[in-house]
């Protein structure tokens, strides 16, 4: 360990031998880091936060107070088997925040991406995929097994089912229950959530020009607003010319564990 890495680390905080850190990577008083954990360079970790291992986390994250990274998964089946989180670059992972490993009966895996803000008190269960770019806001909670694509926005005190999908750029009001998949570039609220048009200003944010926005409205009244069964609805879609958009978002309406919201 060199000079700078015993500045940047507190007397205080307790760091297993098997812990692989970066040189610059700052650990605040009395955090805990276990064997088998890795950061890499630029990462900050707040005092009091634990980290167990196996846990790989990337560069340049912001991980605040009392937060909990790769604990065993809430899961009654686990039986101590070797399951990993990893989590990538640029993260802003506030107080109370904790995020599971994965289980055996999945991937053994939790993933997060880039970019992403997990505000206080968030949760993330074992097995998630969350991606790119997605705000959690003030205690969410998301169960086992779930997938957050990119840019969606979930409000405070929203809970997410286990083997529930959130799609990109979908909006999720606060205090919303989320039992089934919420489809992309969709705004949904209540309980259980159901869906009440775009997100336009996130898809104008994300880039999207007034005929792309309009290709999705087209698609929003078919699927959610012309009384069609939603298999009906998906193949008359399906059978006409399509933008980007539209085919990603029949690409994601695929048969689901949980079904979709409407």
């Amino acid at each position: 360990m060199n000079n700078k890495q015993q500045a940047e680390i507190h007397a205080s905080a307790i760091i297993d031998p098997a812990a692989r850190l970066a040189d610059d990577v700052s650990v605040g008083p009395y955090a805990i880091i276990g064997a088998g954990v890795e950061i890499e360079s630029g990462t900050s970790i707040g005092p009091h936060a634990v980290i167990n291992g196996p846990t790989r986390i990337g560069r340049d994250n912001r991980i605040h107070a009392h937060v909990s990274l790769g604990d065993a998964p809430q899961d009654l089946g686990y039986r101590g088997e070797e399951t990993r989180l990893e989590i990538g670059d640029r993260n802003t992972i506030r107080e109370f925040v904790s995020i599971h490993r994965g289980t055996p009966k999945d991937r053994a895996l939790t993933t997060v991406g880039n970019d992403n803000l997990f505000m206080v008190q968030s949760h993330v269960g074992h097995d998630c995929i969350i991606g790119d770019n997605v705000i959690m806001a003030n205690c969410v909670n998301v169960g086992g097994h779930v997938v957050v694509e990119d840019r969606a926005n979930i409000a405070g005190t929203v809970a997410i089912h286990q083997f529930t999908r959130i799609g990109r750029l979908a909006m999720i009001g606060g205090g919303s229950i989320v039992l089934r998949d919420i489809p992309p570039f969709m705004l949904a609220n209540g309980n259980s959530a159901k869906l009440f048009g775009l997100n336009r200003r996130g898809l104008q944010r994300a880039g999207f020009d007034a005929d792309g926005i309009a290709d999705l409205k087209r698609a929003y009244k078919i699927l959610y607003r012309s009384g069609l069964p939603l298999a009906e609805a998906i193949r008359q879609l399906s059978e006409a010319p399509q933008s980007a958009a539209v085919k990603e978002l029949l690409n994601f309406m695929q048969p689901s564990k949980r079904g979709f919201s409407r």
